[in-house]
């Protein structure tokens, strides 16, 4: 049983284990990995905060089940959505500082990956227990806008919707961000410029220990993979 549940674009293959060596996780073995050398860095400290979540971006963010459901029909619900929604592909990947963040974001025309998000977010919404007030509360402290504020009471969440920007986050807050951006875009060059294919979503659990893994990848238009 897992405490909490989202819904993600998870990379596989080659660009999977570059991720995981950056982020000291691999989300789809649910296992601690080395992290890599990259130059001065110490990824150990800069990954602290988003590690417990893997490399990945997010389509429905982390939330608790609500009364009356259970694993087993959100699983079988997602695997019937998955069927219904289209591949969705990116020009490519960039390395950018949100503020003080570092994260890789896309390149390009992201209205169907928009719009891939914001079928998940609603049509899996039933899934979703209503938010406490102190996450309410926590929420709030970053001066939300009156649209975020309504999804923030809608949709568990502030950043969905049209206030959605995809992005899979690389560090947490750090004081040289970019020095980080500008490694962090050396480590992760050879999957920058091409085209990058949104084919399937990954159920992920947060475990005991808070950390996130993979429970099962559903292709688009296809079925489980396990």
């Amino acid at each position: 049983m897992f405490e909490r549940y989202a819904i993600y674009y998870t990379p596989q293959g080659a660009f999977a284990e570059v991720g995981a060596a950056w982020m000291g996780w691999d989300v789809a073995r649910s296992v601690a990995v080395d992290h890599a050398m990259v130059g001065d860095l110490d990824l150990a400290k800069l990954t602290r905060t988003p590690r417990k979540y893997g490399l990945h971006g997010t389509i429905k963010p982390p939330f608790f089940l609500r009364n009356g459901t259970d694993a087993v029909a959100l699983e079988a619900a997602i695997s019937a959505l998955s069927q219904t929604l289209s591949p969705v592909m990116l020009e490519g990947l960039e390395v950018t500082c949100l503020g003080r963040i570092v994260t890789l974001t896309p390149c390009g025309d992201q209205t169907g990956l928009a719009q891939l998000a914001a079928e998940v977010v609603t049509r899996l919404d039933n899934f979703r227990a209503p938010p406490l007030e102190q996450e309410l509360a926590k929420r709030r402290k970053k001066s939300l806008s009156p649209e975020q504020d309504q999804h923030l009471r809608d949709w568990g969440y502030p950043y969905v919707l049209d206030q959605f920007r995809f992005h899979m986050t690389l560090t947490g807050w750090t004081e040289q961000p970019e020095v980080a951006r500008d490694l962090a875009a050396a480590h992760f060059a050879p999957y920058l410029s091409d085209p990058v294919r949104i084919d399937s979503l990954t159920l992920v659990g947060q475990n005991e220990n808070g950390m996130f893994g993979e429970i099962a990848r559903y292709p688009l238009g296809g079925n489980v993979l396990v």
